[in-house]
């Protein structure tokens, strides 16, 4: 039997995602009641600028008083969607000791400061939930989160953000350049007018932080995710992808060391073979691959950002909220009971792919698998070849075997100093085996 009373839910942000998470809540109203089991009411939508005209959306509705809106004691469920550390993280607390609970999209909060929120949502007996933080539309935390708690998953990989996706898609389709496949991908909207987030990688690294906290239940910051982005990434390095029959992404990789005893979690470009389910993902797509004990590998695809994917995730937990709240009970909360330590990037176990330019003369490549030798790094393949421009120098590309990535990038300083080394060209991981 459907509840007559509403549950009233307060909008904090009324931005892309906001607005469409406001138009959703109307235009599909009895279909989430019947859902539910009672009708949601939009009670009220904290926003910077008021006079903003929003459509399908009482003006009387709005606030900049989002404070007061969280603090009202009658809001059954607060939606998060403002971003950012605060005031969001404060608002957050609020409605939590005001009777509410939270559906967020804040990946960076959550990535920074989940452990606290938790702690505070379980103190006050509210839910805190966040799908549409890791992934948009794609259901990746509640699966992680449920469907696999009675498994052991292993290794989270992932492209988890598509304004980088699609630029080294078209780097690598269309032969473009970084700047100028970031050009298109900013006149198309895929990207912001400040790229920085996506491009150095901060925004993976949030959602790889939160994945890997999920995944191993364990408790990992940002700050301790290994982070580069895609800036670097030349057209000569998509060639050399190629050329191995690989395609280049940035890929967010969480593992569990094969001992059990400590967790990584990266966010770096690299090759991966085109074989690989994730070298087809294209344009601004998302995908992750998941791989546990007993459920083998999964992979998890979809529109990873936007208005409507990311309203979609956010109104899927609202209805498992509100589901909450009649029945008078909580979802699943953090866990992290395993309490293992997040080794750096120097203890991981990687291969690279290092290309040199080298003096095109004899003895030159026994002098570099020397270095290699030296600092017990073993070599997988090797291609020299001339230039024939007259400049007396030759390319060198070496493919190393899986080794601690310290002794790697140990080799690469120790091959710097070469003097038959003229330069290194690029170097970049190697994946997805």
């Amino acid at each position: 039997m459907m509840r007559t009373r509403p549950l009233k839910v307060a909008l904090l942000g009324c931005g892309v995602v906001g607005s469409e998470v406001a138009r959703i809540m109307t235009t599909h109203a009895d279909d989430l009641a019947a859902r539910i089991g009672a009708p949601v009411e939009l009670a009220g939508v904290a926003v910077r600028r008021p006079s903003k005209v929003r459509e399908g959306i009482d003006p009387a509705l709005v606030t900049t008083d989002a404070t007061a809106l969280v603090k009202r004691g009658d809001i059954d469920v607060v939606i998060e969607v403002i971003g950012g550390i605060e005031p969001a993280r404060t608002l957050i607390t609020t409605a939590f000791e005001h009777g509410a609970s939270v559906v967020s999209a804040n990946k960076a909060l959550l990535a920074e400061d989940g452990a606290a929120l938790h702690a505070a949502a379980e103190s006050q007996g509210r839910d805190l939930y966040y799908e549409a933080a890791v992934a948009g539309a794609i259901p990746l935390v509640r699966p992680l989160r449920e469907s696999l708690a009675g498994d052991k998953v292993n290794r989270v990989l992932g492209i988890v953000n598509g304004t980088t996706n699609f630029i080294l898609d078209k780097m690598d389709t269309s032969g473009a350049g970084y700047s100028e496949a970031l050009d298109e991908a900013t006149a198309l909207g895929y990207a912001e007018a400040d790229p920085t987030a996506d491009v150095e990688g901060f925004d993976a690294a949030a959602k790889a932080a939160i994945l890997a906290g999920i995944a191993f239940h364990t408790r990992v910051k940002i700050g301790e995710v290994h982070r580069e982005g895609i800036t670097e990434v030349t057209a000569a390095d998509i060639a050399s992808a190629r050329r191995m029959g690989c395609t280049v992404k940035l890929l967010a990789i969480c593992e569990r060391a094969a001992d059990g005893k400590s967790v990584t979690a990266r966010v770096h470009p690299a090759m991966i073979p085109l074989s690989h389910p994730l070298a087809s993902v294209r344009e601004a797509y998302n995908a992750v691959f998941v791989e546990a004990e007993a459920a083998g590998q999964l992979m998890f695809y979809g529109p990873g950002a936007g208005g409507s994917p990311t309203a979609s995730a956010v109104l899927g937990d609202l209805v498992a909220v509100c589901r909450n709240k009649l029945s008078e009970t909580t979802g699943p909360g953090e866990s992290a009971y395993t309490r293992l330590p997040v080794s750096p990037m120097g203890e991981v176990v990687t291969r690279y792919h290092i290309s040199l330019d080298v003096a095109d003369k004899p003895g030159v490549l026994a002098q570099v698998a020397t270095v290699f030798a030296e600092q017990g790094v073993s070599i997988d393949t090797v291609r020299q070849q001339s230039r024939h421009d007259g400049d007396g120098e030759a390319s060198l590309v070496v493919v190393t075997h899986r080794a601690p990535d310290a002794a790697l990038s140990a080799t690469v300083e120790a091959l710097r100093k070469l003097d038959t080394v003229r330069g290194v060209a690029s170097i970049m991981r190697v994946e997805g085996e």
